[in-house]
């Protein structure tokens, strides 16, 4: 048990300890690489949990180690589809109240991405240009962004 404010030390996730984890991550490290060169790679932290028992609590971080948002549920990915769609979810949350910037962008309309299931894969869509159908703009499958 912790004190009040006696916060349990961050540690850098190893690379296996979360193998559904890892891929997403590696996917979503693409499409930062390309969208916002000058950071580094996105990385999963991890700190204790206050109860004893329970399991720790995982954040995606900057490269930095600095993060936001609520940690990812060690049992909560069932498959790489939905380990993608939480980590995805989760490296928005980090980027953007960390970096004060919307994350990733829609070149075309300057309009922030968010991730959504389409025909089985999740991809990149922005609401700038909708059809009138409703259907988004599908910009791209989540890791595979460019900056055209």
């Amino acid at each position: 048990m912790h004190a009040q404010f006696d916060y349990p030390a961050l540690r850098r996730v190893l690379v296996g300890e979360y193998p559904l984890w890892d891929e997403a991550l590696a996917l979503l490290n693409r499409d930062l690489s390309v969208t916002l060169p000058e950071q580094g790679p996105l990385q999963l932290v991890a700190q204790p949990s206050y109860e004893e028992g329970e399991p720790e609590c995982v954040y995606v971080a900057l490269a930095s180690g600095e993060w936001h948002g609520g940690h990812l549920y060690p049992k909560a990915a069932e498959d790489l589809a939905h380990a993608l769609a939480i980590v995805a979810d989760a490296a928005q949350d980090t980027v953007s109240e960390c970096l004060w910037q919307a994350w990733p962008l829609c070149v075309e309309h300057k309009l922030g991405l968010h991730a959504r299931e389409v025909d089985g894969q999740l991809a990149w869509w922005c609401a700038g240009g909708t059809p009138a159908d409703g259907s988004p703009h599908i910009r791209a499958a989540v890791g595979s962004l460019d900056t055209h």
